[in-house]
């Protein structure tokens, strides 16, 4: 736009070149068009060649005068992109990396990215304990007014994750929206940050098991889980509401992970007394709360139960 903005001055400047007086040897050159438009363009003004006719003084300040403007302002925000904002994005993320530790990583900032981040202050996150990665300014708007810290970049490429400290986080979710992205960017996690949990939304069937292969802790599938709900349905009227209500913290009951205290082991999952039992992982395999295991737990096993929520918890007293 510049260059044409300079062309479009610099040929009318030639063809109405009548127009002008060169006070130096009274002809006006190609090169002097080219001259005069640019001292100008840039407010400089020597004198040397100036406008005598009243169709080139309208061009100069009808025309000229708006392309300075835009110019001044194209400068600016040149500079304002590649010094001023690039520097204080480098000073703000130095700084936010000094407190970076046991946070979450959330990697792409689409819907279901807002629904993660939306959900997990729900649950009592500390904002400043967020961190969201998305190459879109504009997508990390919101989570910066709530007070996250965010990052305008790929998470595919090491330099980006290394620089949020994904090393030293306590989880990541990935919802890049393809699902090829999600698990380069599952790859790259794990390859720096081997014991980190991962969390992938895939779309795909196809890409769960890559997704796996690739590191993620957990895959979520949302189009398959939205088919478990609607056919959940066909069997009863509240199935996929208590389905709903376990998943979000704005329902009645939540769904918890915990591992079991020294005082537990030797109870069955019945004999819980934070919440309802559900299942047991032992050594990474799941376990009902029919099945024999649960009838005596063991130090070491992880439980999933099931909790009035803090709102449900408020209203009991």
């Amino acid at each position: 736009m510049v260059v044409g903005l300079l062309a479009l001055a610099v040929a009318v400047h030639w063809f109405e070149r009548e127009g002008l007086k060169d006070n130096l040897d009274g002809e006006l050159s190609f090169t002097d068009a080219i001259y005069f438009t640019m001292i100008s363009i840039t407010t400089t003004g020597y004198g040397d060649i100036v406008p005598i006719s009243d169709r080139a003084r309208m061009f100069d300040a009808f025309v000229v005068t708006p392309i300075r403007i835009f110019f001044v302002l194209i400068f600016i925000g040149t500079a304002y992109t590649f010094v001023f904002r690039r520097t204080w994005d480098k000073w703000r993320m130095e700084r936010i990396q000094r407190n970076l530790t046991g946070h979450v990583i959330i990697a792409g900032f689409g819907t279901s990215g807002a629904e993660a981040l939306d959900e997990l202050l729900a649950l009592g996150a500390d904002p400043r304990e967020i961190v969201v990665i998305d190459p879109s300014a504009e997508a990390l708007e919101r989570p910066q007014s709530l007070g996250c810290a965010t990052a305008e970049a790929d998470a595919t490429r090491d330099k980006t994750l290394q620089a949020v400290r994904v090393e030293e986080a306590r989880a990541m979710i990935v919802s890049a929206g393809r699902d090829d992205t999600a698990i380069l960017i599952t790859l790259t996690a794990r390859h720096l940050a081997p014991r980190l949990k991962i969390s992938v939304a895939v779309r795909n069937e196809d890409n769960e098991l890559l997704a796996r292969q690739a590191g993620a802790t957990t895959v979520i599938n949302p189009v398959s889980f939205a088919g478990l709900l609607l056919a959940g349905s066909t069997h009863g009227a509240h199935i996929a509401d208590y389905i709903a209500d376990l998943a979000s913290s704005h329902g009645r009951v939540r769904l918890a992970e915990r591992e079991i205290t020294p005082a537990e082991c030797g109870k069955s999952l019945a004999e819980v007394a934070t919440g309802l039992g559900v299942r047991i992982y032992r050594d990474g395999i799941p376990h009902g709360f029919w099945e024999a295991e649960a009838r005596a737990l063991v130090l070491g096993d992880c439980i999933v139960e099931i909790l009035p929520t803090a709102k449900r918890e408020a209203e009991l007293g």
